[in-house]
């Protein structure tokens, strides 16, 4: 099970990638080998703000749909548009070409209530 240690992970198995006030967010590996084989990532949100918590879009798989949760408040600027047509990106490279999101994020100290890699790897019993 691949946990980078420079990323901060969330209890809805998010994972926050920090570059000053703009995060990267995706799934972590965990996620999608419980997800299966994900085939649409959708999100409808970008160009709006929304509270940490809130659904920002939703991933699927096979056989189920899962919502997808901002780990911080912020406005949603840019979604990867390669998962558009290979949403199996998440797949095979969740903390690389599989990110799904980037939020400028309005509240930075949140970042410091998020999980670090060894906390997240306690939640999921690595």
């Amino acid at each position: 099970m691949n946990i980078p240690s420079e990323l901060k992970y969330t209890k809805d198995h998010e994972w926050i990638k920090v570059d000053g006030d703009v995060v990267t967010i995706g799934i972590t590996d965990f996620a999608q080998s419980e997800l299966g084989d994900i085939v649409y990532v959708e999100v409808e949100t970008l160009d709006e703000t929304l509270e940490a918590e809130e659904v920002f879009g939703t991933v699927e798989a096979v056989k189920t749909v899962s919502d997808l949760f901002l780990p911080v408040s912020g406005e949603i600027i840019e979604f990867n548009e390669a998962l558009e047509d290979e949403p199996e990106k998440v797949n095979t490279d969740p903390y690389g070409d599989g990110w799904m999101i980037k939020v400028k994020c309005s509240d930075v100290s949140q970042i410091e209530g998020l999980m670090s890699a060894d906390d997240y790897k306690a939640l999921i019993g690595a």
